[in-house]
């Protein structure tokens, strides 16, 4: 079938080869990720509570399924070819409005509190953009067709949800009431959405390249990552005063254990767990990449957000000026700090677990002295406290290099071969240019 008009003359839809990797557009549209995850910790770090602590994960759980269902369009088209990216182009500023709105998200949206709509029209902008996707991947094909509107109740309750959850509390005088409609209908939300993804299973859906898909998640939680050190730098305000030695110590252990953090998915879990979606096909491999990926990736950033509010809190005691370096940590920043890494380290585990089918004892212990340590933690100097999580991290990751030397060496070796055995057929394959050049365009 050939494509007409403005998609015709920008190029067509390019399907997604077995060996894909992500491409620049896809890295240009986790830019409003970012913001996204920003916005929420900046957010929730002016006044940490338990009801906006609550909000945050309904509003990070919302955003995470859009960035799910962004990846499942991705394995089926490239985001950076053809007309694709004047769709996500839309998306994207769909998604910003979104991400703008969040701070908003939770308040009454009469008068000039119009935070609550804005959120709900962008995401239907949002599900919108990657369902017209979805329908023109899948034109060509009836049965595809069909599978795809097993998702249609999800994507309408889903959105009429956030719609009446916008616009019913504004009509409500009881505001305690309204409160509570508003976040059950969110919860309700959450509960549609992720429940529908369980049920689906595999409805229509295959991972036609492990490589994509894995390497798509491993940069959005490398992403987080990056965002939890903004958050500590300018949220505690390091960067608009003078530097002082508490406060740039403080500074280097959150990046010492952001560091560790890192280490603890990306040293061999990670890899391993790439082979291990390499490994298996059809059902199996789509069943591992929603439960490891789509699903356990979610806690693991949520506990980046929650240590980054923790050490925001901290570093800024500590680098304040004034402020005595016994000064134990205030308020909620001990618990954020230390329970962040534990929801982290736990959903690591469970992916683990999920992709390899094996679990650390010394990860289990890890998390056992994590929430030994948070009373203790409590009463001690904000930079005491920094430095003893610090020491956590770095202990585990040490004692694993050590006690999993063979196993880490047997991992590179057999990701090595992989590689040289990947380039060797790719340089083979260019190496037939020299002899018959490709067509080249030519303005």
């Amino acid at each position: 079938m050939s494509e007409k008009g403005w998609r015709g003359r920008l190029g067509p839809a390019v399907g997604v080869a077995p060996g894909a990797r992500v491409d620049k557009f896809e890295i240009f549209f986790d830019l409003v990720f970012v913001f996204s995850f920003f916005n929420i910790a900046r957010t929730t770090a002016t006044e940490i509570t338990g009801r906006s602590l609550f909000h945050a994960l309904l509003v990070l759980s919302v955003l995470w399924w859009c960035w799910v269902v962004h990846t499942v369009v991705a394995t089926r088209v490239r985001i950076g070819e053809g007309f694709v990216p004047v769709l996500m182009v839309a998306g994207m500023a769909a998604l910003f409005s979104f991400a703008l709105a969040l701070p908003q998200a939770f308040q009454d949206s009469q008068g000039t509190h119009a935070g609550p709509v804005v959120v709900a029209i962008s995401y239907v902008v949002i599900r919108a953009v990657h369902l017209a996707l979805f329908l023109h991947i899948v034109r060509d094909n009836p049965t595809e067709r069909r599978q795809l509107m097993r998702y249609a109740p999800e994507l309408t309750l889903s959105t009429v949800l956030l719609l009446v959850s916008a616009l019913l509390p504004g009509k409500l005088t009881d505001t305690g009431t309204a409160e509570v409609i508003r976040d059950g209908l969110w919860v309700s939300v959450i509960l549609l959405q992720y429940g529908t993804g369980l049920l689906a299973s595999t409805w229509g859906w295959e991972v036609t390249s492990a490589e994509h898909w894995t390497e798509r998640y491993d940069l959005i939680l490398i992403i987080a990552l990056g965002e939890s050190v903004i958050s500590v730098g300018l949220g505690s305000n390091l960067i608009g005063q003078p530097p002082t030695w508490p406060g740039v110590t403080a500074a280097v252990l959150g990046i010492v254990f952001t560091a560790a953090l890192w280490w603890v998915h990306y040293d061999v879990i990670g890899p391993a767990a790439r082979i291990a979606l390499h490994a298996t096909l059809g059902r199996p491999r789509v069943l591992m990449a929603r439960d490891a990926y789509a699903y356990l990736y979610l806690p693991m950033i949520a506990g980046i957000i929650l240590f980054a509010l923790g050490a925001e809190g901290i570093v800024h005691d500590i680098a304040e000026p004034g402020v005595p370096f016994s000064e134990p940590a205030h308020g909620p920043d001990v618990p954020l700090l230390f329970g962040g890494v534990i929801f982290y380290l736990a959903g690591n585990m469970l992916f683990q677990l999920r992709t390899l089918h094996t679990l650390s004892w010394l990860r289990l212990g890890t998390l056992g002295v994590l929430a030994a340590c948070i009373p203790v933690a409590m009463v001690l100097p904000g930079l005491v406290t920094m430095g003893l999580l610090t020491a956590i991290c770095v202990g585990l990751i040490t004692a694993e290099v050590v006690l999993m030397s063979e196993g880490r060496r047997a991992l590179r070796a057999a990701v090595y071969e992989e590689r040289t055995a990947h380039e060797a057929h790719e340089a083979a394959y260019r190496a037939r240019w020299h002899e018959d050049p490709p067509d080249t365009m030519t303005p």
